[in-house]
Parts: C-alpha cells; sequence; structure tokens
C-alpha cells in the first residue's frame, strides 16, 4: 500500500491522494456505546430480508423503487456494519458470533452478485435465513451485554424493521409463483409476531409523544400489508414494497429514539 501511495505522489497532487485515503478508510461506522450497537446489529437482520426483497423484485423486472440501486447500497451497508460491529465488540461469545455472520456473509453476498433467477430464489431465500438467524444471536449478545431492560426495548424496536422486509420479501416469492405452505407459515408467523412486539412497545416506559405516534403509523402501515399477504389472487408488489419501506422509515425513526432516550 506504502509503495503504491509513493508512486502516486509523483503523478497526483498531494490533496488528492489525501482524499482518496479518507475516503476509503471512512465508510464503516463508529460505535461509541453498546445501545448503538444493539441498534446496529439489529439493522443487520433487517438487512438480510431487504437483499430477499430486493433481489426478487429485480427477478420479477419490477423497477419500482429501483430494487437494482438499493440492493447494491444495502450489501455494502451490511459490509461496513460488520466491520463496525466486530472492531467494537470486546466479547469473545459475541466475536464468535460474528465470525459465523461472516462466514455466512460470504456465501451470501456472492450468490446476490448473480443474475437473479427463479430457480434459485428459495435457496438464497434460506441461505438468508441462517444469515438472519446468526445475525439475531450476535443482536441478542449484544443486549446481553448492556444489561437494562431498555436494550430489550431497543431490540424488540429494532426488530419490527425486520419483519417489515421480511413480511416484504415472503410477499415477492409468492408474486413470483414460489408460494408454498412453508412461505405462507413464515408470513403469518412474521405478521404475529410484529402484533405481539407492537403491543409491548406501546406499554415501554421509554415512550414518547413522537415515538407513539411512530408506532400506531406503523400498526396502520401493517394492517395493508396483512390485507395484501391474504390476496391469492390481486398481486400489487410496488404497494408491498412502499408500505414496507413506510414501516422501515418508522420503526427506525423510532428506535433511534429509543436510543436517544436511553443515553440520556
Amino acid at each position: 500500500m506504502l509503495k503504491y501511495i509513493l508512486k502516486l505522489l509523483k503523478i497526483v497532487p498531494i490533496v488528492i491522494i489525501f482524499n482518496l485515503i479518507i475516503s476509503v478508510n471512512s465508510s464503516a461506522i463508529e460505535i461509541d456505546n453498546l445501545s448503538q450497537a444493539v441498534n446496529i446489529a439489529g439493522k443487520q437482520r433487517m438487512f438480510t430480508q431487504r437483499m430477499l426483497k430486493d433481489y426478487v423484485m429485480i427477478g420479477l423486472k419490477n423497477k419500482f423503487s429501483n430494487p437494482k440501486k438499493d440492493l447494491k447500497k444495502v450489501v455494502s451497508s451490511f459490509d461496513d456494519h460488520l466491520i463496525s460491529l466486530i472492531n467494537f465488540n470486546k466479547k469473545n461469545k459475541t466475536d464468535k458470533s460474528l465470525k459465523k455472520v461472516k462466514k455466512l456473509w460470504i456465501i451470501v453476498k456472492a450468490s446476490l452478485r448473480r443474475t437473479p433467477k427463479k430457480e434459485d430464489a428459495l435457496k438464497i431465500q434460506e441461505n438468508l435465513e441462517k444469515l438472519l438467524k446468526e445475525s439475531s444471536i450476535s443482536t441478542h449478545l449484544f443486549v446481553k451485554q448492556t444489561g437494562k431492560s431498555s436494550g430489550k426495548i431497543i431490540d424488540i424496536s429494532g426488530k419490527q424493521r425486520m419483519l417489515s422486509q421480511r413480511m416484504a420479501g415472503l410477499y415477492m416469492l409468492k408474486v413470483w409463483g414460489l408460494n408454498n405452505q412453508n412461505i405462507t407459515e413464515k408470513m403469518n408467523d412474521a405478521i404475529k409476531t410484529f402484533k405481539k412486539a407492537s403491543k409491548i412497545l406501546m406499554k415501554s416506559s421509554l415512550n414518547t409523544d413522537k415515538i407513539t405516534h411512530l408506532l400506531k403509523k406503523s400498526d396502520r402501515s401493517l394492517m395493508f400489508l396483512e390485507m395484501m399477504s391474504k390476496s391469492k389472487t390481486k398481486f400489487i408488489p410496488s404497494l408491498i414494497y412502499k408500505k414496507s419501506n413506510d414501516i422501515l422509515r418508522d420503526m427506525n425513526k423510532a428506535t433511534e429514539l429509543y436510543v436517544l432516550q436511553k443515553n440520556k
């Protein structure tokens, strides 16, 4: 690396070299505390399902909201967040889980770089499921490190983000003609889990008026997703994509507000 930089110095102004070095090393997020770690680890769970949603949308040749661009962005974010979590963590048990995530991620990332094919979709969904499971373990280990009930609330709120993308991804598989009993059961379970978590969050002592407003908005969006998921003939993937992102946006804000409440 040093030899490369010295060669560049002969032909490129020093200011440009400095900017290049900064840009290469500034992508990873700096995590300052465990509450932030729980939030970032929780986002990794969400990314696994968002990638599935984007992958299937690309396969369906549906360009609504540019899923190809979004998939590229999410893959890059997953990389950056994983590096940040590994650098921040100091516990052996959590380190082992993060290393498992990294191993699974290498396989998943390679498959996501290939052109989406219907015959590959269920296998990719299965691998993303494994990545989700291990990412959830890492998140819960960070929650355990906090040793506080606020960490659990941040975890539950963050999981709602994942469930929004999970429901959308499973719906897209259904639209692609890959619906089966297993997919249906997973969809029903995701809806049930979201509703149960919403009730827990609504009772949290950390809630502010803003958080409560965001929780209610997410519940209204869920009603639409639930209604559309039960349809056997009318499929509107673009609307599901939008509604799932509405929940993601609102629950991401709520989760970040929970982090701020905890750090007051």
